[in-house]
């Protein structure tokens, strides 16, 4: 069989793997009906800063079963009204800081969606996984060469909530048979912004907070000051902020008129170059 045979094949079992593994998985039309589901706003219940706890399996394929455990700050934001989003991951673990970005993009036509992931280790694009939701499920499927063999790639997003979400990555080296998970992660919604991954969360400030706040400043202006006497003993003063201010506004005023006041001799402009000597 050669190399362009052995990739149709393969081809093909992404697509028979899509349709058999799950009665929800992503096919392009509601059971029973001809009318395409538009999924284009899909994510939107992700936009937003979320708390990631993931874990990665070290040597996928292998047999291996030691797991890394990170944690991080995921953050998501909507581009074109929805139809595409950038997903931002930061997260510190055993073996050092890692920074992932997935720009995701919706297609009107298949109505499907593609995922595109990026490390930042290396700045490359991943081939995509490609797939939609049913029912409350996002199934996600590509082929990739890992450790020089092609390998089928399945990503999963499941128990979505308003504040919480579960992500899920396997391989198959059988096209298809079985599937080993090798990466994991659980995210929880940040109820308000972070400092430390700089998003910006636009709060506008409640109905009649300025006018209270304008009050509260105008009745301590009016209020007498309090000061000490001579024996200690706290006193208060006929004076109050409103007065002082009143007073160094005049004072202010009568300072400035007396700088403008023409004096004895030639007034030089602060503009004019001074007169040679």
């Amino acid at each position: 069989m050669s190399r362009t045979d052995r990739g149709l094949l393969a081809a093909v079992l992404v697509s028979s793997c899509v349709f058999a593994q799950s009665p929800n998985a992503p096919g392009g039309r509601a059971s029973g009906s001809s009318v395409e589901r538009d999924g284009s706003h899909d994510f939107d219940f992700e936009i937003g800063v979320w708390k990631t706890r993931l874990r990665r399996l070290v040597h996928p394929l292998t047999g291996s079963t030691t797991w890394v455990a990170y944690e991080g700050t995921t953050v998501v934001r909507k581009v074109w009204n929805g139809r595409a989003n950038l997903v931002e991951l930061r997260a510190d673990g055993p073996e050092g800081h890692f920074e992932g970005l997935n720009l995701r993009l919706y297609d009107p036509g298949s109505h499907q969606w593609s995922l595109n992931f990026a490390d930042a280790r290396d700045g490359r694009m991943s081939p995509p996984t490609i797939g939609e939701f049913r029912s409350g499920r996002g199934e996600f499927y590509d082929q990739e060469t890992f450790g020089g063999r092609t390998v089928l790639v399945r990503f999963v997003i499941s128990d979505i909530t308003s504040d919480s979400c579960r992500f899920e990555q396997a391989f198959s080296g059988d096209g298809g048979k079985g599937w080993e998970v090798n990466w994991i992660a659980t995210d929880t919604r940040v109820k308000s912004e972070s400092k430390n991954t700089g998003a910006y969360v636009d709060r506008q400030p409640r109905a009649g907070t300025l006018s209270r706040v304008e009050g509260r400043l105008s009745r301590r202006e009016d209020r007498p000051l309090r000061g000490m006497d001579g024996a200690g003993r706290p006193v208060r003063s006929r004076l109050t902020r409103s007065d002082i201010t009143r007073d160094s506004a005049h004072r202010g005023d009568r300072f400035s008129k007396a700088l403008n006041r023409p004096t004895t001799g030639t007034r030089v402009s602060a503009a004019a170059p001074p007169a040679s000597s």
